[in-house]
């Protein structure tokens, strides 16, 4: 499953992601998409290594008081949807 996830990434677009939250009703500044960008792009392992560990709280200060509660909120779905996969 790893090596799905780190293809994806791989060809992950910054569009993708504006994308994406858009879609899941959350307008980045400009500031916020490029950090998410660079931060997917160059720490997922992070995550990957240690889901379990990944406190998404550490990455609050980075975002808008509006855009981290929806963030944190995404975040939780997607994990507990997939966890077991991970």
């Amino acid at each position: 499953m790893h090596n799905l996830i780190i293809k994806y990434i791989n060809n992950l677009s910054i569009d993708d992601i504006n994308t994406f939250a858009i879609k899941e009703g959350i307008k980045l500044t400009k500031t916020e998409l490029n950090y998410l960008y660079i931060f997917i792009k160059n720490d997922y392992n992070l995550f990957l290594n240690n889901p379990n560990n990944f406190n998404i709280d550490d990455y609050k200060d980075r975002f808008s008081e509006e855009n981290y509660p929806k963030i944190k909120e995404v975040f939780l779905k997607y994990f507990n949807k997939f966890k077991n996969y991970l």
